[in-house]
């Protein structure tokens, strides 16, 4: 990987003149690089020390060429790891799959650290999402999900008491629970939307606040058109990506 990153910082050198900023010829070798796959998601470059020898730059101008693709989500940092290549998940709009599930599907390991997981009387917002009379009881859930150690979204969802009686028994996938119970969403209503994270969110993705995210709303339903579950979702807006299949008639 090293020859070939010097390689096309040198290719880019060819009829540039020596003023030429370093650090956007840098950026715009490794963005190459990783656009031609040479470079993989999840792949480790190597320490700035090596790429400053490697490369004849000052470290100074290797942070900043870092930085720039950093701050574009092409790659990553962690603390005490180094930087590596930004690893994007592609999730479906055609099919109604859990987020657990939609992961394990593509090889991933997905975990789930719950930050609250309880019980109460609907509120009259929580009534107009879930189509629940006043006085009925609500599972409520607020969730961060995790790929290799590293947060990817933060849900809140509200499901039915009368279709999830334990709430406890969701440990993983909540269509896994459901459908325990026979319950298991037919179809669904997503809508999607860029947003600037608040400070919450951010602060359990671990971005600064005002980061790109993503924001995924979805009310789930049954057979028989009750609703099963709201939930709005937060996203990294640098790791995730959600794809369509179009078809014509």
């Amino acid at each position: 990987m090293q020859n070939q990153l010097l390689e096309e910082y040198q290719r880019l050198q060819v009829g540039e003149a020596t003023r030429a900023v370093a650090y956007l010829r840098l950026r715009r070798a490794l963005q190459n690089l990783i656009d031609a796959g040479v470079l993989r998601p999840g792949q480790a470059l190597p320490g700035e020390r090596d790429l400053a020898k490697l490369l004849g730059l000052s470290r100074v101008t290797i942070r900043k060429a870092l930085a720039g693709l950093i701050e574009a989500g092409q790659l990553t940092q962690r603390q005490g790891a180094g930087t590596f290549v930004a690893e994007r998940i592609l999730r479906q709009f055609s099919r109604l799959t859990g987020f657990t599930e939609d992961l394990r599907a593509r090889g991933l390991d997905p975990q789930v650290n719950f930050l609250e997981r309880s019980i109460g009387e609907v509120t009259p917002e929580e009534s107009m999402a879930l189509n629940l009379s006043p006085g009925s009881g609500v599972v409520r859930m607020y969730r961060l999900r995790h790929v290799d150690g590293a947060p990817i979204a933060i849900e809140r969802t509200l499901v039915p008491l009368s279709l999830l009686p334990d709430p406890e028994r969701v440990t993983g996938s909540l269509y896994e629970a459901l459908e325990d119970y026979g319950h298991r969403p037919r179809r669904a209503l997503q809508r999607l939307r860029a947003v600037a994270l608040d400070a919450e969110a951010a602060k359990h993705l671990q971005l600064p606040e005002g980061s790109p995210g993503l924001l995924v709303e979805r009310r789930a339903f049954l057979a028989d058109g009750r609703v099963v579950e709201s939930t709005r979702s937060y996203y990294r807006g640098d790791a995730y990506d959600f794809v369509a299949e179009l078809q014509s008639e």
